[in-house]
C-alpha cells in the first residue's frame, strides 16, 4: 500500500460548522470577509446536526420518551437563532457549514478571505453530532481558488488539546466506517 493510500485512512472530506478568524481579532464581531448568514443557511446549520443525530440513533431513539423533547429543543433553538438573525441583520456571529478536509493534525477549507502563510487562526468547529472543538491553527498554505472567489487554505493545529484530538480521530474513524458500510450496502 502506498503512502498516499494510507493518507486516505487518516483524513476525511466532511462538512462541519466552522468559524475562524485571526487570533488577534475580537470574537464578538462578525467574521471579517464572510457574508451575513441567510435564513436558509441558519436553518440548515441549526437542524443538520440534530437530523444527523436522529438518523444515526433512529432505532435507539424511536421509542424513547426523550425524542419529543429533543425535537422541541431543536425547534426552540432554531426559533432563537432566527430571532437573533432578524434582530441583527448585519450578521449573526455563527459558525457556517463548510466543506473541509479534516485530519487529526489540521484542517483545509475554502475561505473568501485572504490569510497569509504563518497567520494563526482561532478555530471553532462543531463535528456531527454536537461535538464542539476550539483550537488554534497556523496557515501553512493559502492558494487562490481556481474561480478567483477566495482561497484554499491548509492549516495545522498548533494548540489542540489531547481530548479534542481524540474527538477528531473518533469522528474521522466513525465517518469512515459509516461510509464504508453505505458503500457495501449499495
Amino acid at each position: 500500500m502506498s503512502s498516499d493510500d494510507r493518507r486516505e485512512w487518516l483524513r476525511i472530506d466532511d462538512r462541519v460548522l466552522l468559524e475562524y478568524r485571526l487570533v488577534t481579532e475580537a470574537e464578538d464581531l462578525p467574521t471579517p470577509g464572510v457574508l451575513p448568514v441567510g435564513n436558509q443557511a441558519l436553518a440548515a446549520a441549526i437542524h443538520k446536526p440534530a437530523a444527523d443525530f436522529f438518523t444515526q440513533h433512529g432505532e435507539e431513539l424511536a421509542h424513547s420518551p426523550l425524542l419529543p423533547w429533543m425535537r422541541k429543543v431543536d425547534w426552540l433553538l432554531g426559533v432563537i437563532v432566527m430571532t437573533l438573525a432578524q434582530m441583527h441583520p448585519s450578521g449573526v456571529p455563527i459558525a457556517q457549514a463548510v466543506d473541509v478536509d479534516l485530519s487529526a493534525g489540521g484542517i483545509s477549507f475554502f475561505s473568501p478571505r485572504y490569510f497569509a502563510v504563518g497567520d494563526v487562526l482561532s478555530l471553532k468547529m462543531v463535528l456531527s453530532p454536537f461535538t464542539p472543538i476550539q483550537t488554534t491553527a497556523e496557515v501553512i498554505q493559502s492558494i487562490p481558488s481556481k474561480d478567483g472567489t477566495g482561497y484554499d487554505l491548509g492549516t495545522k493545529f498548533v494548540e489542540l488539546s489531547p481530548n479534542d484530538q481524540e474527538l477528531i480521530i473518533r469522528h474521522i474513524l466513525q465517518t469512515q466506517a459509516e461510509r464504508l458500510r453505505a458503500k457495501r450496502n449499495t
